[in-house]
């Protein structure tokens, strides 16, 4: 197996003083902590790692052995012995840092989350579909959804009159702790959802769940330039709690597409048919912009898919940044099928060009010659 260079792990340079290397660690940290990769292996043999490559490039003594003797040369001078050796203090404040104190094993314990004895989110999420017209040009829309309101007899609990009992698997801590190696770690107690507090008999009036579902219609200003996937908060308008906060409504947009234009971000796209003999003539055609009627001239000799901008003739920013572009895609027409006039009338047409209707024999003179000597 390939030893880890605990600099490659840490994506410093040899060379890197203290500081670097603690802030590549707390980087690498957060990335990989249980807390925020849960079920993952992979996350979690790269946390370990890199808590090894810090307890080592952290310490003079132990770095400047790795330096000269590499993993091997750390055996029996610490490394898995003596753990940390002082360093504890860095990994406490790092932690505490990044996650509230409670997410290393037996620092900030005195600093516990915030608790909540109801068992439901305040804020809310729906997805609002709206047309492609609506979406450029803002819209009112009628939201119809259900929020929770926290159950009176049970405050939100879920247990009859309020009453909870001490989680048993945490002991009222919210959190369980584990050791792997030298290290602890905790995480929320997956009994209690980190409450520290269970339920023993369900409330009869909301049969546990802590709420009741309240049915709500209102209307709602969706603005001009909205796009896929944006996100609308409408305060005060989510999930009640057992002390009257109330949470935010969040509406996920979606756009339906439409059969003609196409959106990008606020450029709108518009692909224009022509037929063969507009391009061969040139032409001037009316075209159905957002906002009305534009002129569109087409140049003779204008290639197939070239593209023509209309400024401003775009998408609103919902952002206030202007207006995007209108861009028309040219799609050039060939006849499929001629009667006999028209086979007629185009024979001589390309007899009148001579020699620059068949591009391919001057382009092509020489070739055939060429070819035959490589297999002569």
């Amino acid at each position: 197996m390939t030893e880890i260079d605990y600099y490659e792990l840490l994506e410093v340079a040899r060379d890197s003083d203290k500081g670097t290397i603690k802030k590549a660690y707390r980087k690498m940290a957060m990335k990989y902590h249980p807390d925020k990769n849960p079920d993952d292996n992979e996350a979690e043999e790269k946390f370990k790692a890199v808590n090894e490559a810090y307890q080592v490039l952290s310490d003079e003594e132990k770095r400047a052995i790795y330096d000269r003797y590499g993993k091997a040369g750390l055996e029996g001078h610490g490394q898995g012995g003596r753990g940390f050796s002082g360093g504890f203090d860095d990994l406490s404040s790092i932690f505490e840092e990044m996650f509230g104190g409670s997410g290393f094993g037996g620092f900030g314990s005195s600093s516990r989350r915030e608790r909540k004895n109801y068992n439901y989110n305040l804020d809310i999420a729906i997805e609002l579909t709206v047309e492609f017209n609506e979406a450029i040009f803002g819209a009112k829309k009628e939201i119809k959804y259900s929020y929770k309101n926290a159950c009176n007899d049970c405050k939100g609990t879920g247990a009859k009159n309020g009453k909870l009992n001490t989680c048993p698997h945490c002991e009222g801590h919210g959190q369980i702790h584990m050791r792997q190696g030298f290290m602890t770690f905790a995480q929320t107690c997956p009994h209690c959802s980190g409450t520290g507090q269970t339920v023993t008999s369900k409330c009869n009036t909301c049969s546990g769940t802590g709420y009741d579902e309240v049915k709500e219609t209102f209307e709602v200003s969706i603005p001009e330039g909205v796009n896929d996937g944006n996100r609308i908060r409408i305060s005060n308008k989510g999930n009640v709690a057992p002390d009257g906060t109330r949470g935010d409504l969040y509406l996920q947009i979606r756009v339906k597409e439409d059969s003609h234009y196409v959106r990008h971000d606020d450029d709108i796209y518009l692909e224009v048919p022509i037929f063969f003999t507009q391009v061969a003539l040139g032409a001037t055609i009316k075209i159905p912009g957002l906002r009305g009627e534009l002129e569109l001239k087409i140049p003779a000799g204008t290639k197939d898919k070239e593209q023509f901008k209309f400024h401003g003739e775009g998408v609103k920013s919902v952002q206030g940044y202007g207006k995007g572009d209108l861009i028309v895609q040219i799609k050039i027409n060939y006849p499929t099928s001629l009667n006999n006039e028209q086979k007629e009338l185009l024979e001589k047409l390309q007899e009148s060009f001579g020699l620059e209707s068949k591009p391919h024999e001057s382009n092509l003179e020489g070739m055939f010659d060429k070819v035959k000597k490589w297999f002569s």
